[in-house]
C-alpha cells in the first residue's frame, strides 16, 4: 500500500492499493473523490487503518520520473510542520502544474532540452522583405533573430508577444528551424545576454567612457571561460570572504566523503551574512563561490541554488552568471515563467542536469538532488515572505535546507535584516564583512539632507514636491552629462483625487483605501483590488468642476521634470511602465547605454543595478515611514534608502564621490544620523535595544491568525472564540501570550473585512506546539469566515 500527499487543506496521507512497483518520492495518479488527481507517494505500508474494501487503487505511477528525494521530502516535511499546513499542500504546490498534469507526462519526457529558433541558411533576406515595417513586433523578433543567430521561446515571446504563433508560420514557409537542444548544450555567447542588465556589485572594467559603459563591458569584467574562479584581484574583504567559503565547501566535502551517516549532532556548517556595503563586490564574491561548489571533489555533477528577490533582477544576475559559467548548464525558476518553460527548467534540475538553479523565492523548493551551496542575495528583502497560500519564509527554508544537507549557505546583503544580524552578534551566523567598494578609488556617496521645513521658513520655491537644491542638483548633473536617479516608493499620478468644495474623495467602494490616480491612462484604479474607474468630470456629490490631485506619485514627478528640464530624456521604472514581458528589461539597457538622463522610480531601482553614471540620487518623500505602527517600517526605510544610495557613485570620479539628497520634514530623526555616516552596524545596534526592551521579535517570536469575513463582527466573533479556546486547560501554558482581536489596519479589501489576532512566546518550541493543538480546535470550528495562520509575520 502507499501512502499518498495530495494538495488537499487535509492534514492527512491518503492510503491507496499499490498493484506495481513505486518508491517514495514518485508521483502517482490516483482517484479522489470523482476526479483523478496526482499525488506524491510518500510512504509505503503494509497496514492501513481503512477497510480494506474502502481501499481504492493507484490508476497509474510516472516511472520516467526520478523521485523525488529524501532531502526534498524532509524539507517539505519541516516546511508543513512549522507552518502547520498539510504536507500535500506544501508539497504539490512546489511542483510546477504540467508536472501535475499527467496527459502532459509523455510530450515532457520528450523534451529533454530548450527549443530553440533560428533562421534557415540563406532565408533571412526573404523573411525581411515578408515582415513590413508597420508590424514592428515582428520585425523585432526577425531581428532579434538576425543579430543572436538562436532564440528560445522565453526570448523570442520577450521581443513579440505573438511569438509562438509567428515562428510557427515562418517554420511552415521555411524562413525559420526549430531545433530542440539538451541542457547540458544549451550555452549562449556572453553578446547574447548583453540586453539582460546588469547585476548588483558587478564590477567594471574601466572604459574612460562612463557615460557608455553598459551590460558588455561588466560581463567582460566577469568572463573567464578559461577561470571560472576569475582573474580580478580581489579586495581584501572579498579575499577573507571567498576563503572562509572555500574552507566550508572542503569541509563540507571531507564530511560526506567520510560516508558516516549525518545526524542531528553532526556538527553543521553555520550559515555566513556576507556584509557588504553597496558595490563592495558581493556578486564577484557569489562567483567565485559558486565556482569552487561546482568543482567540489565528492560529487561530479554538484549543484548549486542562488535566489534572488524579485523577477526582474533574475535576467541581469544570469548573464553575469552565464557570461563566467559559459560551459555549465543553467536554469532559471519563477512565476513569470511559462507554465511549460517552468516545468523543463524544473525537471532539469532534478535530474540533475542543470548545476546552476537561478531564481525567486519559489526555487527553494525545487528538486536539487546534488545540492552543494546555496546563496541569497538580498536576503534582508521582504519578498522572501510568501504573502499567500503556504506564507513561508525562502530565506529561513534555505538556512534549513543547508543546515539539514551539511552544506554553506551565503546570505548577501548591505543592509542585513535585524533578525540575521542578531544571529550574528550572537555567534550564530559567521558575519564576513567588506567595508569598501571593489571598483578602485570608489567610494561610498555623500548623503546630505534638505530640509524642507527650513525650505519653508525661507519661502523657498517647491516645484511639484521637488525643492530647489534638488533641482539645482539635477540640472549640474545634465549640464555634466551624468545621470540621475529619483527614488519615489508611490506609482500613479496622485494618491487621490479631490474636492475642495465638499471635502469627497476617491475612495475606493471595495476597500478601506483611495482610488489612485493615474494621468496617463486616465483612470482611477485601486492598487489594493485591483478596481478602476474613469475620471469623473465632475464631483460625484456637489458636481463641483473644479477636482484636485492629491499628494505626488512617479508619474507627477515625471510630469514636473519634463516641463523644469525640457531637454533632458526622462524614463520612469515601476509597475505600471514595466507591465508588458520585457519592458523592465529594455528600459533599463537604455539607463546602462547612456540613453537616459533621468530615471524616476519606485523600489524596483533600489537595488541590484549597477549604474555607472548616476552620479546624484534624490530621494523624494522619504517621511512616510517614519511614525509607522509597523515596529519594522524603521528597519525597512533604513535598509531602502541605504539600498538607493547606494546606486550613486559606483565608478570611480576625479571630482569625488557622488551624492544623495533626502528631502525631509525630521532632519534632526536619528535613523538619517546613521544613513549619513553609512553607519548601519550603529543603527541595527540601537534598533535591536529598543526591540529587546519592548519583547519584539528577534526576541520574542510571534504567529498571527487572520480572519476574512463579509462582516466584521464575524471575523471578530471567530478570533474570540479562537482566544477562549487558546485559555482551556489542555491548551494553557503561561509561556504563550495572546492579544486582544483588532480589526486589521485596512479593514476592508475586495469587499471582505479583515481581523487578527497576535501570538507570541519567547520560545520558539513552545510556541510551535502550542499552535499545533491550537489549529486541530480551529479546523473543527464551524465558522461563515476564511481563515489562516502565518508563522513568524513580516506585517502585523
Amino acid at each position: 500500500m502507499a501512502r499518498v500527499a495530495l494538495d488537499t487543506p487535509l492534514i492527512t496521507l491518503f492510503d491507496y492499493r499499490l498493484d506495481r512497483a513505486a518508491s517514495p518520492g514518485q508521483l502517482v495518479q490516483v482517484p479522489f473523490g470523482r476526479r483523478q488527481v496526482v499525488g506524491v507517494v510518500w510512504q509505503l505500508t503494509q497496514r492501513s487503518e481503512v477497510a480494506p474494501a474502502k481501499l481504492r487503487e493507484v490508476t497509474s505511477v510516472w516511472h520516467e520520473l526520478p523521485p523525488l528525494g529524501d532531502d526534498w521530502r524532509d524539507l517539505m516535511q519541516f516546511a508543513s510542520r512549522y507552518y502547520q499546513r498539510g504536507i500535500g499542500e506544501v508539497a504539490l504546490p512546489a511542483i510546477p502544474g504540467h508536472l501535475r498534469t499527467p496527459m502532459r507526462w509523455p510530450r515532457l519526457l520528450a523534451q529533454r532540452g530548450v527549443q530553440r529558433f533560428r533562421i534557415a541558411d540563406g532565408a533571412l533576406p526573404t523573411l525581411m522583405e515578408n515582415v513590413p515595417a508597420r508590424l514592428r513586433a515582428q520585425r523585432r523578433l526577425a531581428e532579434g533573430l538576425a543579430q543572436a543567430g538562436a532564440l528560445d521561446a522565453d526570448e523570442a515571446r520577450a521581443l513579440c508577444s505573438k511569438a509562438a504563433d509567428v515562428l510557427k508560420q515562418w517554420a511552415g514557409a521555411g524562413w525559420v528551424v526549430v531545433e530542440t537542444v539538451p541542457f547540458h548544450e544549451t550555452v549562449r555567447d556572453v553578446e547574447d545576454e548583453a540586453d539582460a542588465g546588469d547585476a548588483e556589485d558587478a564590477e567594471p572594467t574601466d572604459t574612460g567612457d562612463e557615460s557608455t559603459a553598459g551590460l558588455a563591458e561588466l560581463l567582460d569584467d566577469h568572463t573567464d571561460s578559461a577561470s571560472p574562479l576569475g582573474t580580478k584581484t580581489l579586495t581584501v574583504g572579498q579575499a577573507e570572504a571567498v576563503g572562509a567559503i572555500h574552507d566550508a565547501l572542503i569541509a563540507a566535502g571531507a564530511q560526506r566523503l567520510d560516508k558516516t551517516p549525518t545526524t542531528d549532532d553532526t556538527p553543521a556548517c553555520p550559515p555566513f551574512l556576507l556584509y557588504g556595503v553597496t558595490g563592495s563586490g558581493k556578486t564577484e564574491v557569489y562567483l567565485r563561490a559558486v565556482a569552487e561548489a561546482l568543482h567540489t571533489r565528492d560529487v561530479r555533477d554538484a549543484q548549486v541554488l542562488v535566489l534572488v528577490p524579485e523577477i526582474n533582477l533574475t535576467p541581469q544576475l544570469e548573464g553575469v552568471f552565464r557570461a563566467r559559467f559559459p560551459d555549465e548548464t543553467l536554469v532559471t525558476l519563477h512565476s513569470a515563467l511559462a507554465e511549460g518553460e517552468r516545468a523543463r527548467h524544473w525537471l532539469a534540475a532534478h535530474r540533475g542536469e542543470a548545476r546552476i538553479v537561478l531564481g525567486t523565492r519559489l526555487a527553494v523548493m525545487a528538486s536539487l538532488p546534488h545540492l552543494r551551496l546555496i546563496v541569497v542575495d538580498e536576503e534582508h528583502d521582504p519578498s522572501y515572505k510568501q504573502q499567500e497560500g503556504l506564507r513561508y519564509s525562502a530565506r529561513d527554508l534555505a538556512i534549513w535546507r543547508a543546515n539539514r544537507l551539511r552544506i554553506p549557505v551565503v546570505l548577501g546583503s548591505a543592509t542585513p535584516s535585524l533578525d540575521s544580524w542578531n544571529r550574528a552578534e550572537q555567534g550564530r551566523y559567521v558575519r564576513l564583512a567588506m567595508p569598501q567598494r571593489a571598483t578602485p578609488d570608489a567610494v561610498l556617496p555623500r548623503v546630505s539632507l534638505i530640509d524642507m521645513e527650513i525650505e519653508r521658513k525661507r519661502q523657498r520655491v517647491v516645484h511639484e514636491g521637488l525643492s530647489q537644491p534638488l533641482l539645482a542638483a539635477i540640472r549640474a548633473r545634465l549640464e555634466a552629462g551624468e545621470q540621475s536617479l529619483l527614488f519615489l516608493n508611490r506609482r500613479g499620478y496622485a494618491p487621490v483625487l479631490n474636492c475642495d468644495a465638499c471635502g469627497w474623495i476617491s475612495d475606493c467602494r471595495r476597500c478601506s483605501a483611495h482610488m489612485v490616480l493615474h494621468k496617463p491612462e486616465r483612470r482611477l484604479r485601486c492598487h489594493h483590488c485591483g478596481a478602476e474607474s474613469r475620471i469623473p468630470h465632475a464631483c460625484p456629490d456637489c458636481g463641483n468642476l473644479d477636482l484636485a490631485p492629491l499628494g505626488r506619485g512617479t508619474q507627477r514627478i515625471e510630469e514636473a521634470l519634463a516641463e523644469h528640464f525640457p531637454d533632458a530624456r526622462l524614463a520612469r521604472i515601476d509597475a505600471d511602465s514595466t507591465r508588458r514581458k520585457g519592458s523592465a528589461q529594455a528600459l533599463f539597457a537604455q539607463v546602462h547605454a547612456g540613453e537616459v538622463d533621468i530615471l524616476i522610480g519606485t523600489q524596483m531601482v533600489a537595488k541590484g543595478h549597477d549604474f555607472r553614471n548616476v552620479t546624484l540620487v534624490g530621494v523624494v518623500n522619504a517621511d512616510s515611514a517614519l511614525f509607522s505602527h509597523d515596529f519594522r517600517a524603521a528597519e525597512r526605510l533604513f535598509a531602502q534608502l541605504m539600498q538607493v544610495a547606494g546606486r550613486a557613485g559606483r565608478a570611480a570620479r576625479a571630482d569625488g564621490p557622488g551624492d544623495v539628497l533626502i528631502q525631509t520634514r525630521y532632519a534632526s530623526h536619528p535613523l538619517f544620523a546613521s544613513l549619513m555616516r553609512h553607519d548601519y552596524a550603529g543603527f541595527a545596534a540601537q534598533q535591536l535595544e529598543e526591540r529587546r526592551v519592548a519583547l519584539l521579535p528577534p526576541y520574542t517570536h510571534q504567529a498571527l491568525l487572520r480572519a476574512e469575513a463579509r462582516k466584521l463582527d464575524d471575523a471578530m466573533a471567530f478570533l474570540k472564540q479562537a482566544r477562549e479556546i487558546a485559555g482551556t486547560p489542555a491548551l494553557n501554558d503561561p509561556r504563550i501570550s495572546l492579544w486582544d482581536p483588532v480589526p486589521m489596519t485596512m479593514v476592508r479589501i475586495a469587499g471582505t473585512d479583515r481581523a487578527q489576532l497576535v501570538v507570541e512566546s519567547p520560545h520558539r518550541g513552545a510556541l510551535q506546539r502550542f499552535l499545533t493543538h491550537w489549529m486541530s480546535e480551529l479546523r473543527a470550528l464551524k465558522a461563515p469566515v476564511r481563515w489562516h495562520l502565518e508563522v513568524d509575520p513580516l506585517e502585523i
